[in-house]
Protein backbone atom coordinates (compact mmCIF):
# COMPACT_ATOMS: atom_id res chain seq x y z
CA UNK A 1 0.00 0.00 0.00
CA UNK A 2 1.30 3.45 -0.28
CA UNK A 3 1.41 5.68 2.61
CA UNK A 4 -1.90 6.86 4.10
CA UNK A 5 -3.26 9.93 3.87
CA UNK A 6 -3.21 11.59 7.55
CA UNK A 7 -5.65 14.70 8.08
CA UNK A 8 -4.53 17.59 9.86
CA UNK A 9 -7.11 19.27 10.62
CA UNK A 10 -6.24 20.37 14.28
CA UNK A 11 -2.16 22.06 12.83
CA UNK A 12 -4.47 23.49 10.31
CA UNK A 13 -7.50 25.44 12.58
CA UNK A 14 -4.15 26.45 15.33
CA UNK A 15 -1.11 27.67 13.60
CA UNK A 16 -0.78 29.60 17.21
CA UNK A 17 -0.92 25.96 19.12
CA UNK A 18 2.40 24.39 17.21
CA UNK A 19 5.36 24.70 15.75
CA UNK A 20 6.83 22.91 12.47
CA UNK A 21 9.05 19.82 13.80
CA UNK A 22 10.75 17.15 12.57
CA UNK A 23 11.94 13.61 13.58
CA UNK A 24 15.43 12.83 13.99
CA UNK A 25 16.61 9.78 11.46
CA UNK A 26 17.21 6.95 13.72
CA UNK A 27 20.60 4.71 13.05
CA UNK A 28 18.80 1.26 13.50
CA UNK A 29 15.13 1.18 13.52
CA UNK A 30 13.50 -2.10 14.66
CA UNK A 31 9.69 -2.90 15.37
CA UNK A 32 9.37 -3.83 18.43
CA UNK A 33 5.72 -4.78 18.65
CA UNK A 34 2.87 -3.79 16.66
CA UNK A 35 -0.80 -3.70 17.61
CA UNK A 36 -2.11 -4.92 14.48
CA UNK A 37 -6.17 -5.14 15.77
CA UNK A 38 -5.78 -1.29 16.08
CA UNK A 39 -4.30 -0.76 13.39
CA UNK A 40 -6.43 -2.29 10.99
CA UNK A 41 -9.39 -0.47 12.79
CA UNK A 42 -7.10 2.67 11.58
CA UNK A 43 -7.57 1.80 8.15
CA UNK A 44 -3.50 0.61 8.11
CA UNK A 45 -1.75 -2.42 6.73
CA UNK A 46 0.00 -4.22 9.53
CA UNK A 47 2.70 -5.72 6.90
CA UNK A 48 2.94 -2.49 4.96
CA UNK A 49 3.59 -1.10 8.57
CA UNK A 50 6.40 -3.64 9.14
CA UNK A 51 7.79 -2.43 5.55
CA UNK A 52 10.75 0.07 5.69
CA UNK A 53 8.41 2.65 4.20
CA UNK A 54 6.15 1.40 6.79
CA UNK A 55 8.55 2.37 10.04
CA UNK A 56 9.96 5.49 8.38
CA UNK A 57 6.16 6.54 8.32
CA UNK A 58 5.15 5.27 11.81
CA UNK A 59 8.64 7.24 13.16
CA UNK A 60 7.41 10.92 11.46
CA UNK A 61 9.76 11.11 8.76
CA UNK A 62 9.74 10.52 4.34
CA UNK A 63 8.26 13.77 4.21
CA UNK A 64 5.31 13.77 5.79
CA UNK A 65 3.94 17.03 7.95
CA UNK A 66 4.49 16.98 11.45
CA UNK A 67 3.97 19.16 14.32
CA UNK A 68 5.05 20.02 18.22
CA UNK A 69 1.84 20.80 20.04
CA UNK A 70 2.04 23.55 22.35
CA UNK A 71 0.60 23.04 26.07
CA UNK A 72 0.92 25.02 29.61
CA UNK A 73 0.48 23.22 32.64
CA UNK A 74 0.26 23.11 36.90
CA UNK A 75 3.26 20.44 37.45
CA UNK A 76 2.85 19.82 41.31
CA UNK A 77 0.85 22.41 41.72
CA UNK A 78 3.56 25.05 40.12
CA UNK A 79 2.46 26.83 36.88
CA UNK A 80 4.52 25.84 33.67
CA UNK A 81 3.52 28.82 30.96
CA UNK A 82 5.38 26.93 28.29
CA UNK A 83 5.25 23.12 28.48
CA UNK A 84 4.70 21.20 25.07
CA UNK A 85 5.57 18.45 23.09
CA UNK A 86 9.02 18.42 23.69
CA UNK A 87 10.05 14.61 22.71
CA UNK A 88 7.24 13.95 20.60
CA UNK A 89 5.19 14.76 17.43
CA UNK A 90 1.42 14.99 16.15
CA UNK A 91 1.71 12.95 12.78
CA UNK A 92 -1.91 13.61 11.96
CA UNK A 93 -5.38 12.86 12.32
CA UNK A 94 -6.58 9.30 11.09
CA UNK A 95 -10.33 7.89 11.42
CA UNK A 96 -10.90 10.77 13.83
CA UNK A 97 -7.96 9.73 16.12
CA UNK A 98 -4.69 11.39 16.55
CA UNK A 99 -1.69 9.36 15.50
CA UNK A 100 1.46 10.99 18.20
CA UNK A 101 5.09 9.69 17.83
CA UNK A 102 6.43 10.09 20.96
CA UNK A 103 10.25 10.00 21.45
CA UNK A 104 11.32 11.27 18.23
CA UNK A 105 13.60 13.79 19.30
CA UNK A 106 14.30 17.22 19.86
CA UNK A 107 11.86 20.43 19.57
CA UNK A 108 11.17 23.90 20.21
CA UNK A 109 9.65 22.82 23.54
CA UNK A 110 12.49 20.33 24.54
CA UNK A 111 14.00 23.28 27.21
CA UNK A 112 17.28 21.22 26.89
CA UNK A 113 16.04 17.61 27.09
CA UNK A 114 17.90 15.44 24.14
CA UNK A 115 13.99 14.08 23.10
CA UNK A 116 14.53 10.96 23.10
CA UNK A 117 12.74 8.03 24.53
CA UNK A 118 13.87 5.24 26.09
CA UNK A 119 13.04 1.88 25.61
CA UNK A 120 11.72 0.61 29.08
CA UNK A 121 9.53 3.98 29.43
CA UNK A 122 8.13 3.54 25.85
CA UNK A 123 7.12 -0.30 26.48
CA UNK A 124 5.28 0.86 29.99
CA UNK A 125 3.47 2.98 28.53
CA UNK A 126 2.43 0.47 25.81
CA UNK A 127 1.44 -1.98 27.94
CA UNK A 128 -0.57 -0.57 30.83
CA UNK A 129 -2.53 1.46 28.57
CA UNK A 130 -3.49 -1.47 26.30
CA UNK A 131 -4.26 -3.38 29.57
CA UNK A 132 -6.24 -0.32 30.79
CA UNK A 133 -8.28 -0.50 27.45
CA UNK A 134 -9.31 -4.10 27.67
CA UNK A 135 -9.82 -3.33 31.47
CA UNK A 136 -12.70 -1.03 30.08
CA UNK A 137 -11.00 2.78 30.86
CA UNK A 138 -11.03 5.16 28.21
CA UNK A 139 -7.15 5.95 27.47
CA UNK A 140 -4.83 6.46 24.70
CA UNK A 141 -3.78 3.57 22.56
CA UNK A 142 -0.73 1.89 21.97
CA UNK A 143 0.34 1.25 18.15
CA UNK A 144 3.81 0.66 17.80
CA UNK A 145 6.93 0.21 19.80
CA UNK A 146 10.09 1.09 17.86
CA UNK A 147 13.98 0.58 19.20
CA UNK A 148 16.07 3.57 17.73
CA UNK A 149 19.18 2.01 17.54
CA UNK A 150 20.52 4.86 19.60
CA UNK A 151 21.98 4.15 22.79
CA UNK A 152 20.26 7.58 25.51
CA UNK A 153 21.57 8.37 28.79
CA UNK A 154 19.53 8.31 31.64
CA UNK A 155 20.84 6.79 34.86
CA UNK A 156 23.20 5.44 32.58
CA UNK A 157 23.04 4.53 29.24
CA UNK A 158 20.06 2.19 28.00
CA UNK A 159 18.41 1.63 24.47
CA UNK A 160 16.31 4.22 22.28
CA UNK A 161 12.81 4.11 21.32
CA UNK A 162 9.98 5.41 19.89
CA UNK A 163 6.12 5.12 21.01
CA UNK A 164 3.28 5.68 18.75
CA UNK A 165 -0.08 6.10 20.28
CA UNK A 166 -3.85 6.91 19.27
CA UNK A 167 -6.03 9.35 21.00
CA UNK A 168 -9.31 10.85 20.91
CA UNK A 169 -7.28 13.96 21.22
CA UNK A 170 -4.30 15.22 22.65
CA UNK A 171 -5.90 18.21 23.71
CA UNK A 172 -5.39 18.81 28.12
CA UNK A 173 -6.51 20.81 30.39
CA UNK A 174 -3.08 22.64 29.44
CA UNK A 175 -4.03 23.70 25.90
CA UNK A 176 -6.51 26.09 27.29
CA UNK A 177 -4.37 27.53 29.96
CA UNK A 178 -1.49 27.92 27.21
CA UNK A 179 -4.49 29.21 24.67
CA UNK A 180 -5.46 31.73 27.50
CA UNK A 181 -2.01 32.94 28.36
CA UNK A 182 -1.07 33.64 24.40
CA UNK A 183 -4.82 34.60 23.48
CA UNK A 184 -4.96 37.97 21.83
CA UNK A 185 -7.93 37.47 20.24
CA UNK A 186 -10.14 34.46 20.27
CA UNK A 187 -8.70 31.57 20.02
CA UNK A 188 -9.61 30.19 23.57
CA UNK A 189 -13.43 30.31 22.44
CA UNK A 190 -12.19 28.83 18.96
CA UNK A 191 -10.02 26.20 20.92
CA UNK A 192 -13.19 25.35 22.84
CA UNK A 193 -15.26 25.32 20.04
CA UNK A 194 -13.51 22.97 18.50
CA UNK A 195 -12.97 20.37 21.41
CA UNK A 196 -16.50 20.59 22.05
CA UNK A 197 -17.37 19.84 18.60
CA UNK A 198 -14.79 17.03 18.23
CA UNK A 199 -15.54 15.46 21.61
CA UNK A 200 -18.74 16.40 22.38
CA UNK A 201 -21.06 17.13 19.39
CA UNK A 202 -24.20 17.12 21.84
CA UNK A 203 -23.25 20.15 23.65
CA UNK A 204 -24.14 23.44 22.28
CA UNK A 205 -22.65 26.30 25.13
CA UNK A 206 -18.83 26.28 26.70
CA UNK A 207 -20.58 25.55 30.09
CA UNK A 208 -22.06 22.36 28.74
CA UNK A 209 -18.55 21.50 27.42
CA UNK A 210 -16.75 22.26 31.15
CA UNK A 211 -19.76 19.48 32.49
CA UNK A 212 -18.96 17.14 29.87
CA UNK A 213 -15.14 17.65 30.21
CA UNK A 214 -15.99 17.28 34.27
CA UNK A 215 -18.02 14.60 33.88
CA UNK A 216 -15.59 11.62 31.52
CA UNK A 217 -12.77 12.76 33.80
CA UNK A 218 -15.25 11.86 36.66
CA UNK A 219 -15.73 8.44 35.13
CA UNK A 220 -12.63 7.65 34.59
CA UNK A 221 -10.50 8.35 37.54
CA UNK A 222 -13.20 6.37 39.20
CA UNK A 223 -12.45 3.70 36.99
CA UNK A 224 -9.06 4.29 38.38
CA UNK A 225 -10.26 3.98 41.76
CA UNK A 226 -12.06 0.68 41.55
CA UNK A 227 -8.85 -0.78 39.88
CA UNK A 228 -6.26 0.55 42.23
CA UNK A 229 -4.40 2.39 39.09
CA UNK A 230 -2.18 4.76 40.23
CA UNK A 231 -1.39 7.82 37.84
CA UNK A 232 1.41 9.33 39.64
CA UNK A 233 1.91 12.48 37.62
CA UNK A 234 -1.80 14.03 37.91
CA UNK A 235 -0.19 17.35 36.00
CA UNK A 236 -3.11 19.77 34.19
CA UNK A 237 -1.04 19.01 31.10
CA UNK A 238 -1.94 15.22 31.91
CA UNK A 239 -5.59 16.25 32.02
CA UNK A 240 -7.16 15.48 28.99
CA UNK A 241 -10.36 17.23 27.54
CA UNK A 242 -11.72 13.78 26.15
CA UNK A 243 -11.68 12.19 29.61
CA UNK A 244 -8.92 9.55 28.43
CA UNK A 245 -6.07 8.48 30.18
CA UNK A 246 -2.56 9.79 29.00
CA UNK A 247 1.14 9.91 29.82
CA UNK A 248 1.72 6.18 32.02
CA UNK A 249 5.68 6.98 32.92
CA UNK A 250 5.45 6.89 36.51
CA UNK A 251 2.22 4.91 36.84
CA UNK A 252 1.68 2.30 39.26
CA UNK A 253 -0.81 0.11 40.78
CA UNK A 254 -2.07 -0.69 44.30
CA UNK A 255 -1.37 -4.16 45.67
CA UNK A 256 -2.66 -4.66 49.41
CA UNK A 257 -5.33 -1.77 50.14
CA UNK A 258 -3.49 1.56 51.03
CA UNK A 259 -4.92 4.94 50.53
CA UNK A 260 -2.00 6.38 51.05
CA UNK A 261 0.21 4.40 48.51
CA UNK A 262 2.18 6.12 46.08
CA UNK A 263 5.13 5.24 44.23
CA UNK A 264 6.35 8.06 41.83
CA UNK A 265 10.36 8.97 42.55
CA UNK A 266 9.28 12.72 41.54
CA UNK A 267 6.04 12.75 44.23
CA UNK A 268 8.47 13.51 47.11
CA UNK A 269 5.24 14.72 49.63
CA UNK A 270 2.87 12.10 47.83
CA UNK A 271 0.45 14.75 45.89
CA UNK A 272 -0.58 11.80 43.97
CA UNK A 273 -1.01 9.29 46.25
CA UNK A 274 -4.18 7.05 45.11
CA UNK A 275 -6.37 8.77 47.94
CA UNK A 276 -5.47 12.37 46.64
CA UNK A 277 -6.63 11.67 42.99
CA UNK A 278 -10.32 12.55 43.19
CA UNK A 279 -9.30 16.13 45.09
CA UNK A 280 -6.48 16.91 42.29
CA UNK A 281 -8.73 15.98 39.72
CA UNK A 282 -11.35 18.66 40.91
CA UNK A 283 -8.51 21.00 41.46
CA UNK A 284 -7.36 20.53 37.71
CA UNK A 285 -10.85 20.97 36.82
CA UNK A 286 -10.74 24.26 38.96
CA UNK A 287 -7.66 25.30 36.78
CA UNK A 288 -9.75 24.91 33.37
CA UNK A 289 -13.04 26.60 35.21
CA UNK A 290 -10.29 29.63 35.49
CA UNK A 291 -8.74 29.51 32.22
CA UNK A 292 -12.68 29.53 30.72
CA UNK A 293 -13.55 32.25 31.78
CA UNK A 294 -14.84 35.09 30.39
CA UNK A 295 -16.27 32.45 28.10
CA UNK A 296 -18.25 31.44 31.62
CA UNK A 297 -19.29 34.14 34.01
CA UNK A 298 -17.23 33.63 36.96
CA UNK A 299 -20.76 32.84 39.12
CA UNK A 300 -21.56 30.12 36.55
CA UNK A 301 -18.07 28.72 36.99
CA UNK A 302 -18.21 28.59 40.73
CA UNK A 303 -21.71 26.74 40.54
CA UNK A 304 -20.24 24.26 38.02
CA UNK A 305 -17.33 23.49 40.23
CA UNK A 306 -19.39 23.47 43.21
CA UNK A 307 -21.01 20.64 41.63
CA UNK A 308 -18.05 18.54 41.66
CA UNK A 309 -18.52 16.65 45.01
CA UNK A 310 -21.66 15.61 44.32
CA UNK A 311 -21.12 14.28 40.95
CA UNK A 312 -17.79 12.98 42.01
CA UNK A 313 -20.04 10.90 45.00
CA UNK A 314 -22.15 9.77 42.47
CA UNK A 315 -19.84 8.05 40.20
CA UNK A 316 -17.81 6.66 43.33
CA UNK A 317 -20.99 5.01 44.11
CA UNK A 318 -22.00 3.78 41.21
CA UNK A 319 -18.24 2.28 40.67
CA UNK A 320 -19.25 0.87 43.65
CA UNK A 321 -22.46 -0.84 42.71
CA UNK A 322 -21.02 -2.49 40.03
CA UNK A 323 -18.45 -3.87 42.32
CA UNK A 324 -20.46 -5.11 44.43
CA UNK A 325 -24.18 -5.83 42.68
CA UNK A 326 -25.75 -3.88 44.93
CA UNK A 327 -26.55 -0.18 45.40
CA UNK A 328 -27.27 -1.00 49.43
CA UNK A 329 -24.98 1.70 51.29
CA UNK A 330 -25.03 -0.78 53.91
CA UNK A 331 -22.96 -3.25 51.94
CA UNK A 332 -20.70 -0.80 50.55
CA UNK A 333 -19.79 1.32 53.52
CA UNK A 334 -19.02 -3.07 55.23
CA UNK A 335 -16.71 -2.92 52.36
CA UNK A 336 -14.86 -0.06 52.12
CA UNK A 337 -14.39 -1.17 55.99
CA UNK A 338 -13.26 -4.35 55.65
CA UNK A 339 -10.68 -3.04 52.66
CA UNK A 340 -9.54 -0.56 55.09
CA UNK A 341 -9.77 -2.95 58.14
CA UNK A 342 -7.81 -6.02 56.67
CA UNK A 343 -5.69 -4.38 53.56
CA UNK A 344 -6.03 -7.37 51.34
CA UNK A 345 -4.63 -7.41 47.70
CA UNK A 346 -7.24 -5.28 45.98
CA UNK A 347 -7.40 -7.39 42.54
CA UNK A 348 -7.50 -10.66 44.24
CA UNK A 349 -10.19 -9.56 47.03
CA UNK A 350 -12.45 -7.96 43.94
CA UNK A 351 -11.80 -11.72 42.22
CA UNK A 352 -13.15 -13.48 45.12
CA UNK A 353 -16.09 -11.42 44.52
CA UNK A 354 -16.85 -13.54 41.64
CA UNK A 355 -15.24 -17.06 42.71
CA UNK A 356 -15.92 -17.88 46.22
CA UNK A 357 -17.35 -14.84 48.53
CA UNK A 358 -17.33 -17.01 51.47
CA UNK A 359 -13.90 -16.80 51.73
CA UNK A 360 -13.56 -12.93 52.18
CA UNK A 361 -12.89 -11.30 55.24
CA UNK A 362 -15.33 -8.98 57.07
CA UNK A 363 -18.74 -10.97 57.04
CA UNK A 364 -20.61 -12.71 54.52
CA UNK A 365 -20.39 -11.44 50.96
CA UNK A 366 -22.82 -14.18 50.01
CA UNK A 367 -25.73 -13.44 47.69
CA UNK A 368 -24.41 -10.21 45.77
CA UNK A 369 -24.36 -10.07 41.74
CA UNK A 370 -21.11 -8.27 40.92
CA UNK A 371 -19.58 -7.44 37.89
CA UNK A 372 -17.08 -9.46 36.29
CA UNK A 373 -13.58 -8.66 37.92
CA UNK A 374 -10.34 -9.30 36.36
CA UNK A 375 -8.16 -11.93 37.30
CA UNK A 376 -4.86 -9.63 36.15
CA UNK A 377 -3.80 -6.43 36.11
CA UNK A 378 -0.22 -4.91 34.78
CA UNK A 379 1.32 -6.06 38.68
CA UNK A 380 4.14 -3.41 39.53
CA UNK A 381 6.37 -6.23 40.05
CA UNK A 382 5.48 -8.41 36.57
CA UNK A 383 5.88 -5.01 34.66
CA UNK A 384 9.24 -4.30 36.42
CA UNK A 385 11.02 -7.55 35.22
CA UNK A 386 9.56 -7.61 31.96
CA UNK A 387 11.00 -4.12 31.00
CA UNK A 388 14.52 -5.11 32.81
CA UNK A 389 14.61 -8.18 30.79
CA UNK A 390 14.03 -5.82 27.64
CA UNK A 391 16.27 -3.20 27.99
CA UNK A 392 18.88 -6.50 28.53
CA UNK A 393 17.55 -7.75 25.26
CA UNK A 394 14.78 -10.40 26.37
CA UNK A 395 11.43 -9.13 25.09
CA UNK A 396 10.09 -12.74 25.53
CA UNK A 397 8.79 -11.83 29.43
CA UNK A 398 7.34 -8.35 27.57
CA UNK A 399 5.35 -9.89 24.96
CA UNK A 400 3.81 -12.94 27.52
CA UNK A 401 3.11 -10.33 29.98
CA UNK A 402 1.09 -8.51 27.75
CA UNK A 403 -1.00 -10.94 26.09
CA UNK A 404 -2.05 -11.75 29.64
CA UNK A 405 -2.82 -8.30 30.75
CA UNK A 406 -4.61 -7.91 27.43
CA UNK A 407 -6.82 -10.66 28.15
CA UNK A 408 -7.46 -10.19 32.21
CA UNK A 409 -10.85 -11.57 32.27
CA UNK A 410 -9.38 -15.09 31.19
CA UNK A 411 -6.80 -16.60 34.10
CA UNK A 412 -3.58 -17.11 32.40
CA UNK A 413 -2.25 -18.50 35.57
CA UNK A 414 -1.09 -18.23 39.66
CA UNK A 415 2.21 -16.87 38.57
CA UNK A 416 0.47 -13.60 37.21
CA UNK A 417 -1.81 -13.53 40.02
CA UNK A 418 -1.59 -11.93 43.64
CA UNK A 419 0.87 -9.16 45.07
CA UNK A 420 4.37 -8.75 44.70
CA UNK A 421 6.98 -9.69 47.80
CA UNK A 422 6.87 -7.76 50.52
CA UNK A 423 10.60 -6.62 49.89
CA UNK A 424 9.79 -5.43 46.35
CA UNK A 425 7.67 -2.42 47.21
CA UNK A 426 9.06 -1.57 49.99
CA UNK A 427 12.09 -0.68 47.18
CA UNK A 428 10.04 -0.01 44.18
CA UNK A 429 9.94 3.23 42.49
CA UNK A 430 8.67 4.57 39.16
CA UNK A 431 9.79 6.90 37.16
CA UNK A 432 8.39 9.33 34.52
CA UNK A 433 11.00 8.57 31.87
CA UNK A 434 12.13 11.85 30.27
Amino acid sequence: MNAPQLDHQFADAFPELVHAAHAEEQPDPQLIVLNEPLARELGLDPDWLRSPEGLRFLLGLGGNRTVAMGYAGHQFGQFSPRLGDGRALLLGEIDGRDLHAKGTGPTVFSRGGDGRGALGPMLREYLVSEAMHALGVPTTRGLAVISTGRRIMRTGAVPGAVLVRTAASHLRIGTVQYARITDTGDLTERLCTYARQRHYPDRNTHEEFFTAVMDAQIATVAQWMRLGFIHGVMNTDNTTLSGETIDYGPCAFLDHYDPATFFSSIDTHGRYAFRNQPVILGWNLARLAEALIPLIEVETAQELMNSFPDRWERAQAAELARTLGTDDPAVGERWTSMLEEHSPDLTDTHRLLNDDPAALPGGDWTGLNPMEHPFHIPRNHLVDAALRAAEAGDLAPFHTLLAVVTDPFTDHGAEFRGPAPEEFNELFRTFCGT
